[in-house]
């Protein structure tokens, strides 16, 4: 019992005196690989961010949406087909939208508008929960508008500062109130969004009293989905129906997309990494072949070096590992990734200010670990065991 004593704390003594006595060379490792780790963990807690927001907001919104089609464009949908959809069984919360983008001609910027009724239990109610305060009365007692952070920063610095005028397609203008902004939290799908009374954005895009945008409803029964969708290529020849799981697939593509380019990038640029720290330990200074000799002299069995080596490696795969992700998730879940969020959200149209919402998958996070782990303590190990395995003799020539 004393001897394993001893041997544990000569084991614990060797390993603090590399690990110190090396820590130039430790530090060069471990500022690579945090670089590397930091910028994998925060591209991937971006997609899973902004996934997570997406996806909670595309809950809320309608299961399908209904629009004409003529010639393979999208034209102005009958409000008459309203009455004819909520004839099918199990449809439900039928709403029609005037959707659309308005140019800001001399900016070449646009604005999303999406006109509602608010008369509407289902559209009131989804507004209220998300603009806080909203005095529906006081809003539609004029002509008033709610807008995004993006427009509201982007009308401002053009001195639009309670109005705007907007010009329709008949070359008149139509005075605006800028009633209220929505808040930050939904700027991922709302930043360049006005919402407005479904009959003043018919006027400004010049609809008639008896067209719409597209029809919005429910269907509770999942089952059911396909069914209806067939029941409406029957109902309207002209019809074309998107589902809110096509959307959701295709939000899902994108940022999957996204992120894989940068996985890819990371593993070519981890193998290029370990191929570099692989041929520094085999080309290993003669003063480590001495301390390798001179501890297989001194009795250490090949098990214990090794042992030795993949402690002092594994401290250092730790500590690489966990600041990086720690400061992955500072750059982007407190200062919101600078710079990197570009790639994700664009910034063609109104610049955007998203706060990311805190999303880690501790899946995704420990198969980083591994990819980055197994191969780092190979390239260290193997070498090691090449000069364990030769004579002490030779080793400390």
């Amino acid at each position: 019992m004393p001897n394993k004593k001893l041997t544990n704390s000569a084991f614990l003594y060797f390993l603090t005196l590399l690990l110190f006595k090396q820590k130039s060379k430790h530090i060069g490792a471990i500022l690579i690989s945090v670089i590397i780790i930091f910028l994998l963990s925060s591209v991937l807690f971006i997609s899973s961010s902004l996934q997570h927001s997406l996806f909670n907001t595309l809950e809320k919104q309608a299961d399908f949406t209904v629009s004409r089609v003529q010639a393979g464009e999208a034209a102005n949908t009958p409000v008459a087909w309203i009455d004819k959809i909520m004839e099918i069984n199990g449809v439900s919360r039928v709403s029609a939208r005037v959707y659309g983008r308005y140019f800001f001609t001399p900016r070449e910027t646009s604005f999303l508008l999406v006109g509602i009724d608010f008369f509407d239990d289902q559209n009131t109610q989804a507004l209220k929960n998300t603009v806080s305060h909203l005095d529906l009365k006081a809003f539609l007692s004029e002509d008033s508008m709610l807008v995004g952070q993006g427009v509201k920063k982007f009308l401002e610095a053009h001195y639009f500062k309670s109005y705007f005028t907007f010009k329709t397609p008949q070359g008149k203008f139509k005075k605006v109130k800028i009633y209220q902004d929505l808040p930050k939290q939904v700027n991922l799908i709302a930043n360049d969004m006005v919402i407005l009374p479904i009959d003043l954005a018919r006027e400004i895009f010049g609809l008639k009293e008896s067209e719409v945008t597209n029809i919005t409803f429910n269907v509770p029964n999942d089952a059911e989905w396909d069914n209806i969708i067939t029941k409406l290529h029957l109902l309207f020849y002209d019809v074309r129906v998107i589902e809110k799981r096509e959307i959701r697939k295709a939000y899902e593509n994108l940022y999957n997309y996204k992120g894989g380019l940068f996985l890819i990038l990371y593993l070519i640029t981890i193998v290029t990494f370990i191929l570099i720290l692989y041929q520094r330990y085999s080309m290993v200074y003669s003063t480590e072949r001495k301390e390798i000799g001179i501890l297989r002299a001194m009795g250490w069995s090949i098990k214990d070096i090794l042992k030795l080596k993949f402690y002092e490696n594994v401290v250092i795969v730790l500590i690489s590992f966990v600041l990086g992700v720690i400061l992955a998730y500072l750059y982007v879940f407190v200062f919101d990734a600078p710079l990197l969020r570009q790639i994700f959200l664009g910034s063609a149209n109104l610049s955007n200010s998203v706060s990311f919402v805190p999303v880690i998958k501790f899946g995704v996070l420990g198969s980083i670990f591994l990819f980055y782990a197994i191969p780092f303590l190979a390239a260290v190990l193997i070498p090691a065991w090449k000069i364990a395995v030769t004579p002490p003799k030779e080793a400390m020539l």
